[in-house]
């Protein structure tokens, strides 16, 4: 909570409080979304045992379920805060994830075989998909993109533990 010691040394008052709503709010909002998308990746185990054609009709609950329970057991190892070693495991995993979406995203342009699109995306009608499923798709990539920037409070935090510079005479 860095931002509100910031907020609280040069405001104070009410505008403290506010940022504590704030943060807690971006907190639990990144704590859903990252809840979510485990359960999805879970459950896209179907899709790779039976393929995509199958309507891999599963409930996520379970898998929302076995994520928090291990969230609880990895919460109990006491000073986790200390093990540099997942810092290390996190940049490559993140650094791995991003080049393999950029290959995939290279592979598929590659391919040459992509739906026809155009200023506002797949076309509605006869062979695209319908009104609602085009709204749908629009919110998903808005949240997508929200959830993207998850990644400002680790970054305030990382930001937080820098030295302050000396000042220059």
């Amino acid at each position: 909570m860095i931002n509100c010691v910031c907020v609280g040394a040069n405001t104070g008052g009410i505008k403290v409080k506010l940022c504590g709503v704030a943060q807690y709010a971006n907190l639990v909002g990144v704590t859903i979304g990252y809840t979510i998308t485990t359960a999805i990746s879970m459950a896209s185990n179907c899709f790779h045992k039976q393929g995509h054609k199958v309507g891999c009709h599963t409930s996520n609950n379970i898998f929302m379920i076995i994520f928090g329970v291990k969230q609880i057991i990895l919460s109990q190892i006491p000073n986790f805060h200390d093990l540099s070693i997942l810092s290390i495991i996190a940049a490559i995993m993140s650094f791995t994830y991003s080049a393999i979406g950029l290959g995939l995203a290279i592979a598929k342009v590659a391919e040459g075989h992509h739906p026809k699109t155009s200023l506002t995306g797949i076309p509605t009608g006869e062979d695209g998909m319908t009104n609602s499923q085009k709204i749908w798709n629009t919110f998903q990539a808005l949240g997508n993109i929200a959830f993207a920037y998850a990644f400002s409070n680790v970054l305030i935090e990382i930001q937080a533990s820098f030295p302050l510079p000396t000042p220059i005479l």
